[in-house]
């Protein structure tokens, strides 16, 4: 008898003691993520299933469209994020504002936000860190050789034309890109020079301003030249028809999120804009 109550009492403590040793899965982390290039590099680590929200800039892959929104970093909500259960939310720290960061905390989210720089170096560094902090850094060497691979392809064009990118958002929002933008970065990165000079971030377009510039090519996303209802409706813009690329007909529009993201597919952007503006 005595003998059998010591077999279940070690049994017992086995269960106890050793069985958490032993590593016992724990729950997969639930993931809300701020940041449409932090979404992307999540799901190059193989961690796509485990995102239960994302932000509006969060487009690729395609599935992530079908995920939960919970809006733009000008307007998330801590409610909005809460509903979503997470264990942690993720992005930059372009992608929260701070008292919404302190909102998340006092509920008992982590919140991991990195910073970004709008380059190639920055690019691999934020891969490394997003890796890092998910305990996947084996895997962040191959996507970084990805990413050389992709910008070794970019053959850029014998002259360095003249790009100007246009934020649009209808006729009644049109905004240039200035220097040390995402865009000018890419821009140069891909062969070209910014022809927005002078200032930084982002400025409203004029027609004076426009003709003054000058550039060879007019630079979009996809989704603003539709809403000017396209090539035609850019035209109509006031002073686009004076210059270069107005008379020229160079316009070059890309997805939004591969051309700035500045994320794993930087070198394809990279490629494709140079490819574009080569022609």
């Amino acid at each position: 008898m005595n003998l059998r109550f010591s077999f279940f009492q070690t049994a017992l403590l086995a269960l106890l003691v050793l069985g958490p040793l032993r590593g016992i899965a724990a729950a997969p982390a639930r993931i809300v993520s701020l940041s449409g290039t932090v979404s992307e590099i999540i799901c190059q680590l193989g961690l796509q299933s485990q995102l239960v929200g994302v932000d509006v800039t969060s487009t690729f892959p395609e599935a992530l469209t079908k995920l939960p929104k919970v809006g733009h970093n000008r307007n998330i909500s801590a409610e909005g994020v809460l509903a979503l259960a997470p264990t942690i939310v993720v992005g930059t720290t372009e992608s929260l504002k701070p008292e919404v960061a302190a909102q998340l905390k006092s509920a008992g989210v982590v919140v991991q936000l990195f910073q970004q720089q709008y380059s190639v170096a920055g690019t691999k560094q934020l891969v490394q860190q997003v890796a890092a902090a998910f305990k996947a850094s084996a895997k962040a060497p191959a996507l970084l050789r990805q990413l050389d691979a992709d910008l070794a392809k970019t053959r850029k064009p014998a002259r360095a034309p003249k790009v100007l990118f246009i934020y649009a958002r209808g006729a009644g929002t049109l905004m240039v890109a200035g220097e040390n933008t995402p865009l000018a970065n890419v821009i140069g990165l891909a062969g070209g020079q910014n022809a927005a000079t002078g200032f930084a971030d982002f400025r409203p377009l004029t027609a004076e301003a426009l003709v003054a510039a000058n550039p060879d090519v007019l630079l979009l996303f996809d989704s603003g030249l539709q809403s000017l209802g396209g090539k035609a409706g850019l035209l109509k813009v006031p002073g686009v028809a004076q210059t270069t690329a107005g008379r020229t007909g160079r316009v070059v529009e890309m997805d939004g999120q591969l051309l700035s993201g500045f994320g794993p597919r930087l070198g394809q952007a990279t490629a494709e804009l140079a490819r574009q503006l080569s022609q």
